[in-house]
């Protein structure tokens, strides 16, 4: 374990986003969640489906859709949509579950620095079964899923359960400094709200946007995260 007065010369730890971080499946999502709605009669087009409910997890986007279609959901009724949409993207992930370029090499590299975790709106199933499509898998120390949470991002519960997970290994103090990888404004603003320094990829949101949602460093890519990088924003916040 290290201790909290031994001079860093990076983040002591890393927290991944999932969803729109490592995995690129929002269109995968996106025709899970079309599948599950088809025997409402409701649609959801890509572009709200990008502009509306990218941010959310299964039982908040599906809340927010049946709201914009004029109906008032009850938890049962959002609770049965996200158990029939679970099949069907898991069904759809096993045979098509497009990565992102640099995401295995980025986690091997920030595990290698130390303990790596994702903080994710998806359900544990999800996230590690694209783990495992990495070989990520034994890298990664501990997952907080949307089964963990009772709030979705923006909310920071997930990223607060995170630091504690983190605080068991390197301690309270080191586990506030790891620093979280994001795609998303909700993202952002939930690691910003645990107190986070987050670094956000360019992947679902234009940088200018990422830049005002509270990210410390914004890169087009995952492969733009070096060490080098990553070692410059620790000395920029924490020297």
């Amino acid at each position: 374990m290290r201790r909290a007065d031994v001079k860093l010369e990076t983040f002591p730890a890393t927290l991944f986003d999932y969803n729109g971080v490592l995995a690129d499946d929002e269109i995968v999502h996106l025709e899970a969640f079309r599948d599950a709605l088809a025997p409402l009669g409701i649609s959801v087009s890509e572009r709200d489906y990008v502009e509306r409910y990218l941010g959310f997890d299964d039982r908040g986007a599906f809340r927010a859709i049946l709201s914009d279609s004029g109906r008032e959901p009850s938890e049962e009724e959002v609770l049965e949509l996200v158990a029939t949409k679970k099949p069907l993207y898991l069904a759809r992930a096993e045979t098509r579950l497009p990565t992102f370029a640099g995401a295995r090499e980025l986690v091997q590299r920030r595990a290698a620095q130390g303990p790596v975790g994702v903080v994710s709106g998806a359900l544990r199933d999800e996230i590690m079964l694209g783990l495992r499509a990495l070989g990520v898998d034994a890298a990664v120390r501990y997952v907080v899923s949307a089964e963990d949470t009772r709030a979705c991002k923006p909310d920071p519960e997930g990223y607060v359960i995170g630091i504690e997970r983190l605080a068991a290994e390197i301690g309270s103090e080191l586990s506030k400094l790891a620093l979280v990888i994001e795609d998303s404004i909700a993202g952002i603003e939930a690691a910003k709200a645990a107190g986070l320094p987050c670094a956000a990829v360019a992947h679902s949101y234009p940088e200018a946007e990422l830049t005002r949602a509270g990210a410390d460093v914004v890169v087009q890519n995952l492969d733009e995260l070096s060490d080098d990088l990553v070692a410059t924003l620790f000395r920029r916040m924490y020297a």
